[in-house]
């Protein structure tokens, strides 16, 4: 990993304020396995890190949160071992004592999206957009916790728009079933409603918003678990014609042509 893939600061939107910047621009912020594997490290320090009391999650350049992950990591792993590996880094997210913000400008899909709806709150730009075209693109299928997270934050409907007819969903729709917490004009608007969110988190009880957080996680967990066999269903997929054919023409810079 580069060095400046992640940006991470301190203070810059308010006091016990952590910033975490995906820095991949030039590949929509993509993340890699090494980004994968520092913020999984990042979690775990900072579950015990007393002095944040928020951590905010950001992509660079304007146009992407993060658009999904790096393809050529799956050519080089199995797939599902993998998949299973980037679950543990999402649960940990999840787990946070902190609370977790998703500051969103731009494209928000495949890994973009689970790390968004794994955070507490979402807030976006006028020109963001949210979903998982990977019927359109690779040929591969989400795990049932990540299937079933964006479907508790963006409700059923959406979520079986944004699979099975590979749309993308609009921030003013996301924010009128709820999976926004605002919807503002530019970065510069969003900047600011972060920090007024952190702002009013940073004076509030942080016995009541860690007891919230515990809660409402050992509820969601048990009911977004994945179902019975699931590993073999993935591995029926990850290891069939569609997938090496999405993956081959990403590569390539082509349009799939599936036949499954």
């Amino acid at each position: 990993m580069s060095a400046d893939d992640l940006l991470i600061e301190r203070d810059r939107l308010g006091p016990g304020v952590l910033e975490v910047t995906f820095n991949r621009p030039e590949r929509r912020n993509a993340f890699t396995t090494d980004m994968y594997t520092e913020l999984r490290a990042l979690w775990e320090r900072t579950a015990e890190d007393r002095s944040v009391r928020v951590v905010v999650l950001r992509g660079a350049g304007g146009k992407a949160f993060a658009a999904g992950n790096e393809i050529s990591d799956f050519v080089e792993a199995d797939a599902v071992d993998y998949e299973n590996w980037i679950r543990e880094m999402f649960d940990r997210l999840w787990a946070l004592p902190q609370v977790t913000i998703a500051a969103v400008d731009g494209v928000c899909v495949g890994g973009g999206l689970a790390v968004a709806t794994h955070c507490d709150l979402r807030v976006a730009t006028e020109s963001s957009r949210f979903g998982y075209p990977i019927a359109r693109t690779l040929g591969n299928a989400l795990s049932g916790t990540v299937l079933f997270r964006c479907q508790a934050i963006f409700g059923e409907s959406l979520t079986r728009e944004m699979l099975l007819a590979s749309r993308l969903v609009t921030a003013d729709r996301g924010y009128a079933v709820g999976a926004l917490a605002a919807v503002v004009p530019d970065a510069a608007a969003l900047d600011a409603e972060v920090a007024d969110l952190a702002a009013g988190i940073g004076q509030a009880s942080r016995a009541t918003i860690e007891t919230t957080k515990h809660q409402l996680l050992t509820r969601a967990r048990p009911a977004e678990a994945s179902i019975e066999g699931e590993e073999a269903l993935l591995r029926e997929v990850y290891g069939g014609p569609d997938f090496t054919e999405g993956v081959r023409a990403f590569l390539a810079k082509e349009k799939p042509v599936f036949r499954g």
